[in-house]
């Protein structure tokens, strides 16, 4: 069954009707909510961190006697080691996680799981859906998709296009999926290498260099990140290659929304919407849940939209850090 609600005043798919109530309601002062999340390397991470604290502040100023332990963690291993201290020292009774790698943290998640914990997994999906009791994110299908659609379009059906993809996420997976199943209908258009970029400006240089090195003549870059993008770009204009026409990125970043807006970069004029607020999102909704005794359906799905010249100015937000 589908349903919507609303989050940031967008409709959000729901692809499982709420579940029956809980119990009880937790009390604030008996609610310990752990967060974990990726540490800041770069701007996507950075506006994780800022939301996440966000959530942190207003939930624990609305409702004295809850609390909210937020850490970060730079690697996989040092993610699961925090979830064990969060259990131990924290008590934690909740958590909220964005996983730094899918496959390593699912039996950490699930160790923490088996213990009573009630876990929000964000973004970055387990390999196994039984560690967790929701999933929140955003369209990754529309984010693999949109991209594939408009750099067809572009090329008129016919060209040469390498690819940056993330991190060995299931995330990642279902982005490149989406993007290649678009592929398949335009036969003359060749996908020349796909290679991780780690969502990461200075991996994405040295893979683009590479690409530069192999392929004599590239139409377009699906970099599948906007931070991505920009390492993408500089290896470009190291190699003084004018063969390339369009570099899509991807999730919004205000930097990249504010060229596209200003018709100020020949190379980035289109980009796909995946804020990182859904981290404050996923906080929110988890804790009220739990406040109310109540779960949240399985999967929250908040929509990815194609952001052109056109629509830019909605996607545009200056102060935010991503």
């Amino acid at each position: 069954m589908k349903s919507f609600i609303r989050v940031a005043g967008m409709a959000v798919l729901v692809m499982q009707a709420w579940a029956l109530p809980m119990g009880p309601a937790q009390a604030a002062d008996k609610l310990v909510v752990g967060v974990a999340i990726p540490t800041a390397t770069h701007s996507f991470t950075s506006g994780i961190v800022w939301w996440a604290n966000q959530a942190k502040a207003e939930l624990e100023k609305a409702h004295p006697g809850l609390k909210i332990i937020v850490k970060t963690a730079a690697t996989a291993p040092e993610q699961a080691n925090q979830l064990q201290d969060m259990l131990t020292v924290n008590k934690i009774n909740t958590l909220v996680i964005f996983p730094i790698e899918s496959a390593s943290l699912t039996q950490p998640v699930a160790q923490v799981k088996n213990k009573g914990v009630y876990v929000t997994v964000v973004d970055r999906g387990l390999t196994n859906t039984q560690s967790q009791d929701a999933y929140i994110a955003g369209d990754n299908t529309a984010f693999g998709k949109l991209p594939a659609e408009y750099l067809a379009k572009s090329l008129n059906g016919k060209g040469n296009i390498v690819v940056l993809r993330g991190m060995p996420t299931t995330l990642d997976n279902e982005r490149y999926d989406a993007f290649s199943a678009v592929m398949k209908g335009h036969p003359e258009i060749k996908v020349l290498d796909a290679k991780y970029g780690n969502w990461n400006r200075d991996d994405a240089f040295k893979v683009m260099q590479d690409y530069l090195t192999r392929f004599k003549h590239i139409d377009a870059v699906w970099a599948a990140d906007d931070d991505m993008a920009i390492g993408v770009q500089k290896a470009i204009a190291q190699a003084k290659r004018t063969d390339i026409k369009q570099v899509f990125g991807g999730a919004g970043a205000k930097g990249a929304v504010k060229k596209i807006m200003d018709g100020s970069d020949p190379l980035i004029v289109a980009d796909v919407s995946y804020s990182p607020k859904f981290m404050y999102d996923a906080i929110k909704l988890t804790t009220e849940a739990r406040l109310k005794g109540e779960k949240l359906p399985a999967n929250t799905i908040i929509p990815s939209v194609l952001i052109t010249r056109e629509n830019a100015k909605q996607f545009y937000f200056p102060n935010s850090p991503f």
